[in-house]
């Protein structure tokens, strides 16, 4: 038996023992009736489905983002690993784990990332567009810097929306000066800045700061709408005209880029386009980053579910 084997390391076959964060769980009944639990775990280094036969709780859906000790042994389930569990509970006060090893965290130095986003917020050349970025900024920064910018699909970790954005200011600061002569660089600037701060109200947050899931208002509604509110919101109290208001907004509503991607309209103008490119560029580095990072050097990885099921090659 291994104990607090990291996730990025177990293997088939391997009998595991030890403290993991619940990500998910969903108590469900088999074809004969028997209850189960369908869950997936996870730490610093990765995330492995688990399952948990003839178990009817405690431990259910209403735990996810809890710290759970678990003993099992891992598998293999259609060339994914996952873990059988033989025992599983809630950890309690008098268990002793190492927090910083079950949470992932963006791999950036947190202070440095948010100097460089107040630095080409500071760059926006467009009085209005510079004053709603600044303005939402500061009210939002305690969470703009720390929590994921999603559930599981990337940048799933602490810091998550800090690394994301910040890579996306870059790349926009870049392709608005090879595009200068078609894209506004203050508006694509602001909307790329702003483009997911209703993340925060669209999840809902476990006390380790992971997502646990998604609020009412986030299945209702969904981030783009609020975002677009918030921004209506702030334009109005700062006086800023109702173009760019209205300009601010799409960006936010379309940088889906499509409706079957979660887009509310298809982007309508240049820096609308440019800003779905940025987003789906960025999270799709990131996918491979973290497939390449569990994968040997010289092999393919697992499927990648974000991948379409496609498997990742890490030439090394």
């Amino acid at each position: 038996m291994d104990y607090n084997v990291p996730i990025g390391g177990m293997a088939a076959g391997q009998a595991v023992e030890g403290f993991y964060l619940l990500s998910e769980a969903a108590s469900k009944t088999t074809a004969a009736g028997k209850p189960f639990l369908s869950a997936a775990l996870s730490d610093r280094t990765g995330r492995i489905a688990a399952m948990v036969w003839d178990y009817a709780g405690p431990v259910c859906a209403a735990d996810a983002g809890k710290v759970v000790k678990v003993r099992g042994e891992v598998t293999e389930y259609r060339g994914a690993p996952q873990l059988r569990v033989e025992k599983l509970r809630l950890a309690g006060d008098a268990d002793r784990y190492d927090i910083s090893a079950l949470v992932p965290a963006a791999p950036i130095d947190a202070d440095a990332a948010v100097a460089d986003v107040r630095a080409l917020v500071e760059s926006i050349a467009d009085e209005d567009y510079r004053r709603v970025a600044e303005t939402l900024l500061e009210r939002n920064l305690e969470t703009f810097r720390s929590i994921p910018a999603a559930k599981s699909m990337h940048h799933a970790f602490l810091h998550g929306l800090l690394m994301h954005t910040a890579n996306m200011l870059r790349l926009a600061d870049y392709l608005s000066g090879l595009y200068a002569g078609t894209v506004d660089r203050s508006l694509l600037l602001a909307g790329t800045l702003l483009h997911d701060f209703a993340k925060r109200e669209e999840f809902r947050f476990s006390p380790l700061g992971l997502v646990a899931d998604y609020s009412v208002a986030g299945q209702l509604l969904g981030h783009l709408v609020m975002g677009a509110q918030e921004v209506a919101g702030a334009c109005a109290e700062l006086g800023v005209g109702a173009e760019k208001s209205t300009l601010l907004q799409h960006l936010i509503l379309s940088h889906h880029g499509e409706p079957e991607f979660g887009a509310a309209v298809r982007p309508m103008c240049a820096e609308a386009e440019l800003l779905s490119y940025i987003d789906l560029i960025d999270s799709r580095m990131e996918i491979y980053r973290e497939a390449c990072a569990s994968t040997p050097a010289g092999a393919f990885s697992d499927r990648v579910p974000a991948l379409d099921g496609r498997r990742v090659f890490h030439h090394g």
